[in-house]
């Protein structure tokens, strides 16, 4: 009854593959401006394939002409979530502990990206203490991503890391509080630094722009960043974009050892 259908195995895995890869451009995109403009062309899209199926010929040669000018517009317009997408993909590939040594023995040109014990307890320590005094706060912890265009957008410094500096760099008359630090190889590379803002919607309006531009970064880079919130004093952590609440300054020391083994 069916014999005109000839469905192959490979058919099968296609059609599979692009429902993956459906599947994790939405997940990404879910919940920004962005996914809007996906369903949009997706939209226009089954609408092609119809008007092709009918042999509506003036029709789909506009709609074909149209979805082929737009590709192009298409890398402009979800450049970030492009960037997004391949980093996302790229750490998950890294995520084995084997491939991840490999990856950073091949890309990092013998640099070494860990930190310290010394330095976590140094960071851990100025983040107790601005927690305590509800001091506002926002650093970034560099991986293999190189944050160079936006360490030049403040101030070089270039220092050991000390919890004092930290303090007194995050106090609030201080001249380089407003803005990110951010912190590699075991110093503090730059100061009073402006990040990306998150477009995501899936934010809570009690967050303010440190968490934005903490999310904005994370989504970017394979960077980490924590937040010490003004309001409140309470401390998170955010990774790949996604934020939580550390209880402890314990919790948070393990979730920055985590994130670099």
């Amino acid at each position: 009854m069916l014999d005109f259908i000839n469905i192959s195995f490979i058919d099968v895995l296609d059609i599979l593959l692009v429902a993956l890869l459906i599947y994790e451009i939405i997940k990404l995109i879910r919940g920004t401006a962005a996914m809007s403009i996906f369903s949009g062309i997706i939209l226009i899209y089954v609408a092609w394939i119809v008007v092709r199926a009918l042999n509506m010929k003036l029709l789909s040669t506009i709609i074909g002409q149209v979805l082929g000018v737009g590709v192009i517009a298409l890398i402009v317009l979800f450049q970030q979530e492009i960037r997004r997408f391949l980093l996302h993909l790229g750490q998950k590939y890294a995520s084995n502990t084997k491939r991840k040594g490999f990856l950073r023995g091949l890309f990092s040109h013998g640099q070494d990206s860990t930190i310290s014990t010394e330095v976590l307890e140094e960071i851990t320590a100025a983040c107790r203490k601005m927690s305590e005094t509800k001091t506002g706060a926002l650093i970034v912890l560099i991986h293999q991503s190189s944050l160079d265009s936006f360490a030049e957008t403040g101030d070089i410094l270039n220092s050991n890391i000390n919890r004092r500096l930290i303090e007194n760099i995050f106090f609030k008359n201080s001249p380089l509080h407003d803005g990110a630090m951010i912190i590699s190889k075991n110093k503090i590379i730059a100061a009073r630094c402006t990040l990306p803002i998150t477009e995501s919607y899936n934010i809570s309006p009690r967050f303010g722009m440190r968490h934005r531009a903490a999310i904005g970064i994370t989504e970017e880079t394979d960077a980490e960043a924590i937040v010490v919130s003004e309001e409140t004093g309470e401390i998170s952590y955010i990774i790949n974009g996604e934020m939580k609440k550390m209880n402890s300054i314990t919790e948070l020391r393990l979730s920055i050892e985590n994130s670099y083994r």
